[in-house]
């Protein structure tokens, strides 16, 4: 795919498309599928965000392997990541949704002020490919059970997931 003109922030787009939907329960997939291809970046800020989670052991076995997942569509190279029916169908609230893109949004909006589009072509194919083996080799290391690497491999994944929102390639090349 060749790099194309970056229309609206991230932010606008998952604000429109919950206004799009103004059912009382809203679809994951209805939420994912406006990104188009910057869905990998709002995928791995999703997986990332937990990681920062003070738990005892174990959340980041199943966040690695999804990363992982991530990392892997991105490596075969699909233009947008496949959901599992059951997760793309999945319906949240409308009241939980507005709740999490409120508080979310914001945030959102503050961490892509650091991302503006740049060096575009190092998100796109061919160079995504490679994106996507790093992914790959960071989730493999998050899911290692090894103490104290689940908040600075969150941070790592947080500026691939405003790189690949926001397509700046300078911020991929930075992490």
């Amino acid at each position: 795919m060749s790099p194309r003109a970056h229309a609206e922030r991230t932010s606008a787009v998952l604000r429109a498309a919950l206004h799009a939907h103004p059912d009382a329960r809203i679809r994951f997939g209805d939420l994912v599928e406006p990104l188009h291809e910057r869905a990998f970046g709002f995928l791995v800020l999703l997986l990332a965000l937990p990681n920062f989670v003070p738990v005892p052991l174990g959340i980041g076995g199943p966040m690695g392997v999804l990363i992982a997942l991530a990392g892997l569509q991105m490596l075969l190279g699909l233009q947008r990541p496949w959901l599992p029916r059951r997760l793309a169908d999945y319906r949240i609230a409308r009241g939980t949704a507005d709740k999490v893109l409120g508080f979310g949004l914001p945030l959102l909006s503050r961490l892509e002020k650091l991302a503006r589009p740049r060096l575009e072509v190092l998100t796109y194919r061919p160079a995504s490919l490679f994106t996507g083996l790093l992914l790959l080799a960071v989730g493999a290391l998050l899911a290692l059970p090894i103490p104290f690497t689940n908040w600075p491999i969150g941070m790592l994944l947080l500026l691939y997931a405003i790189a690949l929102l926001e397509r700046d390639g300078a911020l991929l090349l930075a992490a």
